[in-house]
């Protein structure tokens, strides 16, 4: 398979298809604040873990983040459980990032990492731990708001949230940074699993929780023998889980045409890159062979359990009802950025993470989002410094006009920003199966969790309610530019490509309205479970649903086809 890839080149995206046929209530603030959890992964470094309904981590500090996203919706059994996407790696602008931000922006100030996403059964997570999870079948769908129903939200089995990601370089080196290497991408799969009973207002116990933290992230680099580098699971995880190895994991270069196969297999949910440029390809499977595991919920006990586990995709489909109920988000298969982790910062304490002096962002002073900070000698190769937490005033790098396209000189553009991020929508197996025909999606949604993020009393610029939806805003107070999805009929290997940023980037033919206000559409109202069978409703998203794929492949001429209605 490996020799058939390097036969591809630039151009044989189509091909490559080929290789995907033969694979193919919660506690109070203060209970909260007062247990014994430590710093575990998703509490030390949020950008990695899946938005939770509640803006808060387990010292009642805020955690949220930025993901504006593309769903993808069919009603087809298949669509839910394996996906075929064709990337390219943005490449970061010839002229180099400066302190005081007149220089140009590299990938890691805009996002620490990109993802495609799905659900995935942990029968141990939120919100009804214990109840079995049935594989890759739509009976998983409980999303009703009536206690009394059949469909009610509260029986839904345990979900967890698998998501793709892929880091950019050039800054920190991860832990505790974001960056694998001075020059080139790595990648891993995370899948995040929340330790609560929602309806019994039940998280795990004070002992387990202070190893691996309430929301709990099975974690893994991908690596070029398919084999764990360490444990993945949170409860034997050690630092080495977490330290890049460029002698087995799959590094990749900046402008690099990749395939990302995403389907489940006997022994577990399995990701496979085939890098076409440089003809390396590496893999992961989501299996208790590769030290995967669930945490056991145990909410009155005193020990840390890790169970062995294959994970396996949740859902059959993937439409409005196939969800993670302890999620912000509404989706199953997603793409999505994180954006809003970086600002600048002269200098830091490297002992604390704090900002000592304020950077270009914060003219009038440091303020409360200057943490999880580092000095310029951080750095393994861009030697300036910043702070990776949360945006909460929307004053960092990604809310400035630092994108691509957001320029109307398209060559000054290029000077100072990246590229943008080039996918494709998906295709999938038609039921799930190897010999299934190839089927597309039929119909898109673009959701930003905007409302999640824009809590008063954490956001000093924003105001929302997100029980009534009164002061949710987009673009959020604060920013100055918010990015947006769009369209270009064709990249340079021939296929319609999603990109992200402003309305100028070259090819475009689509910008769904030209700003973010447009295209995310009206508030979206989510139910959740809650304690007495008495259901929650929030508004944590913004969405707009499009009864048509704009961006789809026509499999029958082998080519592929930007919809401009």
């Amino acid at each position: 398979m490996k020799r058939m890839v390097r036969m591809l080149g630039l151009g044989g995206f189509f091909a490559a298809i080929l290789l995907f046929v033969a694979s193919t209530p919660m506690a109070s603030p203060q209970a909260l604040a007062n247990s014994a959890h430590a710093r575990p992964l998703c509490d030390d470094n949020a950008v990695l873990c899946t938005e939770t309904l509640q803006p808060y981590n387990y010292e009642w500090q805020y955690t949220g983040h930025d993901e504006p996203s593309v769903l993808f919706y069919s009603d087809v059994a298949g669509a839910g459980n394996n996906n075929l996407y064709f990337l390219s790696l943005p490449k970061d602008p010839p002229t180099l990032p400066k302190q005081d931000g007149t220089g140009g922006t590299f990938n890691f100030q805009l996002h620490p990492a990109f993802w495609f996403g799905m659900a995935m059964c942990d029968s141990q997570s939120a919100p009804n731990p214990g109840m079995p999870c049935a594989a890759d079948s739509d009976a998983n769908i409980f999303d009703g708001s009536n206690p009394a129903a059949a469909n009610y939200i509260g029986k839904h089995p345990g979900t967890a949230f698998m998501e793709m990601q892929f880091y950019p370089p050039g800054w920190v080196a991860w832990p505790p940074g974001n960056s694998c290497d001075p020059r080139k991408w790595c990648a891993a799969l995370n899948i995040d699993s929340y330790s609560a009973n929602m309806n019994t207002g039940q998280f795990n116990n004070n002992t387990c929780a202070s190893i691996t933290g309430i929301e709990y992230v099975n974690f893994a680099f991908i690596t070029k023998n398919g084999k764990a580098q360490a444990p993945a699971n949170p409860v034997n995880a050690t630092l080495a889980t977490y330290t890049p190895d460029p002698t087995k994991d799959l590094f990749m270069n900046s402008g690099d045409k990749l395939t990302v196969q995403l389907h489940d297999t006997a022994h577990g949910f399995q990701v496979v890159i085939h890098d076409l440029t440089t003809g390396q390809s590496g893999s992961m499977t989501a299996s208790a062979a590769n030290s995967f595991g669930q945490v056991q919920f145990d909410p009155t006990g005193t020990s840390c359990n890790n169970l062995p586990y294959d994970f396996h995709p949740m859902y059959s489909t993937s439409t409005e009802h196939t969800r993670v109920p302890w999620a912000a988000h509404s989706y199953n298969v997603a793409f999505a950025d994180e954006i809003g982790h970086f600002e600048y910062c002269n200098a830091a304490d490297p002992t604390t993470g704090a900002c000592t002096s304020a950077g270009v962002n914060d003219p009038s002073g440091l303020d409360g989002d200057d943490f999880a900070c580092f000095n310029p000698t951080a750095s393994l190769r861009i030697q300036i410094g910043g702070c990776i937490t949360t945006e909460s005033d929307f004053d960092g790098v990604p809310y400035q006009k630092t994108w691509p396209g957001t320029l109307t000189n398209q060559g000054q553009d290029r000077k100072v920003h990246p590229t943008s991020i080039l996918f494709t929508s998906p295709v999938f197996r038609q039921n799930g199966k190897d010999d299934g025909a190839l089927g597309n999606y039929s119909r898109i949604a673009f959701e930003a969790d905007l409302p999640r993020i824009e809590v008063a009393g954490i956001s000093p610029n924003n105001n929302c309610d997100r029980t009534t939806g009164a002061g949710c805003v987009n673009p959020p107070n604060g920013a100055n530019f918010y990015p947006f999805f769009s369209v270009r009929a064709a990249d340079d290997a021939g296929l319609c490509a999603w990109q992200l940023g402003g309305a100028n980037i070259p090819g475009t033919t689509n910008t769904f309205g030209g700003n973010s206000t447009a295209e995310f559409g009206p508030l979206l109202q989510s139910v959740y479970p809650n304690t007495g069978n008495t259901p929650v409703f929030r508004y944590n998203n913004f969405r707009q649903v499009l009864p048509y794929n704009p961006c789809r492949l026509d499999l029958g001429n082998k080519d592929v086809k930007a919809n401009s209605q």
